[in-house]
């Protein structure tokens, strides 16, 4: 099969601590079409010194004083040329043959643009678990997105081709310290569905100290609220599919709760494994 170029950026600054296993997990899939770009925020930790040791294998590294993370990420895809893209932040975790995974995803299915896998996490020591609700975090559309009830569409796994990059305008929203993602998410909505798939693609790292998303909450919320709000502005109000979904719950059977939900939510069929197909499309209507 003949695999399609994949960019990966990490943006690092002061990170030594995670980032050698940062590093690692991309490389040591041995992907053969792979774009790996590091950009280092002019670190003085020994982060320098880490990516140094993998300088031969990665396509660009740069360490100086930039702007942030979300403009170390714009940096990166500047200079990049990958027909699939994401990120990975310097203490997060790929898992073993993910990049060969969506590389096959994005081959086969043509009709993906934009892909999420199945929310992991891992320790400070890289151990990976899962969440009991994840069921209900797995499948995204723009008018859930549009709801927000909570959950939110895991960065780590998110991956989608360069043509909807350069529709949605090419750009990380440098204005949104916190929600630049989620603000990327939203533009892209806009234009091609959101396809999830039970495969393990990447995960986030919980620490227990200098994490801007647990000590930082707060304000990454107000962001995001802002963000729907101007959002909702252009003519989606989804205060009416609230009322469905809350009217759903006195359905008795769990399976037909699920199919209705899926049905008010738009959500698109899920990337999954068969035993005899391999991958396909699947409209089971489970969270």
């Amino acid at each position: 099969m003949n695999l399609p170029r994949i960019t990966v950026v990490t943006p690092s600054f002061n990170q030594a601590s995670y980032l050698e296993e940062t590093i690692r997990s991309i490389l040591n899939q041995r992907y053969p079409n792979l774009e790996y770009i590091i950009i280092d925020g002019g670190s003085t930790d020994g982060s320098v010194e880490i990516i140094r040791k993998y300088e031969n294998q990665l396509a660009f590294w740069v360490s100086e004083k930039d702007g942030g993370l979300y403009d170390a990420i714009q940096k990166g895809f500047a200079c990049s040329t990958g027909e699939i893209m994401t990120w990975i932040n310097a203490d997060d975790l790929h898992h073993p043959k993910s990049l060969f995974t969506v590389g096959e995803i994005f081959q086969h299915f043509k009709e993906v643009k934009w892909l999420m896998g199945a929310n992991s996490f891992f320790n400070e020591a890289g151990q990976c678990f899962l969440y009991d609700d994840l069921n209900y975090t797995q499948r995204w559309s723009r008018r859930r997105l549009l709801m927000f009830d909570g959950k939110f569409i895991q960065q780590e796994s998110v991956f989608w081709r360069r043509e909807l990059w350069e529709e949605a305008g090419s750009y990380m929203a440098r204005d949104y310290s916190l929600a630049a993602d989620f603000e990327l998410w939203l533009r892209f909505s806009r234009y091609q569905k959101l396809y999830t798939t039970s495969f393990l693609l990447a995960g986030f790292r919980f620490r227990s100290v200098n994490q801007k998303s647990y000590e930082q909450r707060d304000e990454y919320l107000k962001q995001v609220r802002n963000l729907l709000e101007k959002e909702r502005k252009s003519g989606t109000t989804p205060a009416f599919y609230r009322f469905l979904v809350g009217l759903i719950k006195i359905v008795p059977k769990r399976k037909w709760r699920n199919k209705l939900l899926a049905k008010i939510l738009q959500l698109p069929p899920k990337i999954i494994f068969d035993r005899e197909k391999g991958m396909l499309l699947s409209s089971k209507n489970d969270f």
